[in-house]
């Protein structure tokens, strides 16, 4: 049997299963990718909000890292919830000690119910540490704001993408989808090429988003695991979350979790 296509997701435990590596491991699993992990926080929440996080030690988290990667080894990694600078500086680390293929980077701060899940001595420490190992950084627009310190809109996405490949990333794509009316509008810049892509999908109204941020950065990921162009697997990964928004699970009483497994039965 032919060796599957591997991403590798670096994040946080969400219990309430909507977001952080369980929306990562459910995006890999039907998009056709087997999925490692390496955890570096357990949260307590659900659909309303977090109600506590413990973190793990960095040295930890560089383990399990390099035990994933020292013996299956990877086509793709995903970062998501990192929650402290020590965190975020032993990702780095082990990610370049290991030449990482493909590193996705979601610059988690805040949880869809608003509470925050990274420190503040952390921006700077993915900023000065992460993004010049990023193939490609996803922000939405309040985390592309905290990146570069400048307020971003519609008229300025191209701008601030560009911006955050000055800073080491070898592309970025600013998700729109925050911003009021219209479509959900995303940008990429690819450095590589000095290509630029726009992406746009209908807004649907619905509360059901949580986890939609792990959600598009894992397919990014699943989609370069499996040997995709940069600017096509950007591309399948808005159809592909756009999908599970559609298909939203009304859960719990906040914000209910998208649907991975119903959105991939646009891939079988």
């Amino acid at each position: 049997m032919a060796r599957p296509p591997v991403a590798l997701t670096i994040a946080g435990s969400d219990s309430g299963g909507g977001a952080g590596i369980q929306a990562d491991l459910k995006t890999f699993t039907v998009l056709g990718v087997f999925g490692a992990s390496a955890i570096t926080a357990v949260t307590a929440q659900n659909t309303v909000g977090v109600r506590g996080v413990a973190m793990l030690e960095p040295q930890f988290v560089a383990e399990q890292i390099d035990a994933v990667l020292d013996d299956i080894g990877c086509d793709a990694v995903k970062t998501g919830m990192l929650g402290t600078g020590e965190v975020v500086r032993a990702v780095a680390e082990r990610l370049v000690a290991h030449d990482a293929p493909n590193v996705v980077v979601d610059p988690v701060m805040i949880a869809k119910s608003g509470d925050r899940l990274l420190a503040d001595d952390a921006c700077a420490a993915v900023v000065e540490q992460l993004l010049p190992v990023a193939r490609i950084v996803t922000p939405n627009i309040s985390e592309a704001e905290a990146l570069l310190g400048v307020a971003v809109t519609r008229e300025t996405m191209e701008e601030a993408a560009r911006a955050l490949c000055d800073l080491g990333a070898g592309a970025a794509v600013i998700k729109g989808g925050h911003l009021s009316g219209g479509a959900a509008e995303d940008l990429l810049f690819d450095a590589r090429s000095g290509e630029v892509h726009r992406y746009r999908a209908p807004r649907i109204d619905t509360t059901n988003t949580h986890g939609t941020g792990c959600t598009f950065a894992s397919a990014i990921a699943a989609f370069l695991a499996r040997g995709w162009r940069l600017e096509r697997a950007v591309g399948w990964a808005k159809r592909f979350v756009t999908e599970a928004i559609r298909r939203g699970l009304p859960l719990g009483e906040g914000h209910g979790p998208t649907d991975h497994i119903g959105a991939g039965r646009m891939f079988r």
